[in-house]
């Protein structure tokens, strides 16, 4: 059995015996440390969790939207990826533009009070129509700011110029595969007031040796029990592409978290993924034909052998 998943098993009884409660922005509460690190063999297989399903075209259409430069969650819709719909709909909800009940707070809210819920759904279901139908709606309310791809495939500078900041990296591991600069940041402090959500998963480093990339991802705060399976997954997945198209073995994926916390209102679904037994690691497979990483869709990153437990749905804190 891989030693992946209990590395991430490690990391929630961590957080729940040794937690600090602290409040946050969402309102909801959580117990948090801070400072943790995970590494990951991804030789061992790729290190999506078994201990509940976690879907991973979702994770693909994400990590390609990032990779795409792009910004606009028309993209995923369009792939039928909802996990970045709320920060957009609060853009139109605190709109002069919008006109409907009064969604303030809609996070706590759908959870606490059910006929409020059907609402919710309803104005969000009109919000992600309008995304996918109407271009100028799409344009002013779908747009999340200088969020990762902007940050990976646009930077701009104090001259008014951009970099492309992925592209040079995966340059760089062709020329220089030894350079200590394989960096890649999307953490701005000048854009941090108009992103939607200030990057989480703030930076992250190549390293070369022995003809297999590794990666280290510094994450300064990270949901545990949804959005941290997503950034492993996601991360080692970018690592096999850019390995792939630069002719390398994979070796380790390092996580680095900063605020590591778990949600109040996510408890009773920790309770259950923790007394499941974790599965055997999925492989990862790629369209060897396509031979750049910007090259790839959603069709050519598949897994063989995912047979997780049953999904266990939590609420996500906005």
């Amino acid at each position: 059995m891989s030693n992946s998943e209990y590395l991430y098993i490690n990391l929630l009884k961590h957080i729940l015996e040794n937690g600090t409660s602290k409040e946050d922005r969402t309102g909801t509460g959580t117990r948090s440390v801070f400072g943790y690190q995970m590494r990951f063999d991804l030789n061992e297989g790729f290190p999506l969790i078994t201990t509940k399903r976690v879907p991973f075209r979702l994770v693909v259409s994400e990590l390609l939207w990032f990779i795409k430069g792009d910004t606009n969650i028309r993209y995923l819709l369009q792939n039928n990826n909802n996990i970045w719909n709320e920060w957009a709909f609060l853009k139109w909800i605190e709109s002069d533009e919008y006109s409907g009940p009064d969604m303030r707070n809609f996070g706590l809210r759908s959870q606490q009070d059910h006929e409020f819920n059907k609402q919710y759904k309803e104005q969000l279901e009109i919000f992600k129509r309008n995304i996918l139908d109407d271009d100028c709606f799409a344009e002013r309310f779908g747009d999340l700011g200088n969020v990762y791809g902007k940050q990976w495939r646009n930077w701009k500078t104090s001259k008014g110029e951009t970099i492309d900041q992925l592209k040079d990296v995966i340059e760089t591991i062709k020329r220089n595969p030894d350079s200590r600069r394989l960096i890649v940041t999307a953490w701005s402090p000048e854009d941090v007031p108009t992103s939607a959500l200030p990057p989480c998963h703030s930076l992250y480093q190549f390293y070369v040796s022995n003809n297999k990339l590794s990666c280290q991802l510094y994450q300064r705060s990270g949901d545990v029990f949804l959005g941290i399976p997503f950034n492993i997954a996601s991360y080692a997945l970018l690592t096999h592409m850019i390995a792939h198209e630069c002719g390398l073995g994979v070796g380790d994926f390092v996580h680095t978290i900063g605020d590591a916390h778990i949600y109040i209102n996510h408890l009773d679904q920790i309770n259950t993924q923790l007394s499941r037994d974790p599965k055997a690691l999925p492989t990862l497979k790629l369209n060897t034909s396509k031979k750049s990483v910007f090259d790839f869709e959603v069709d050519d990153l598949k897994l063989e052998g995912y047979d997780p437990h049953p999904t266990i749905k939590a609420p996500v804190a906005v």
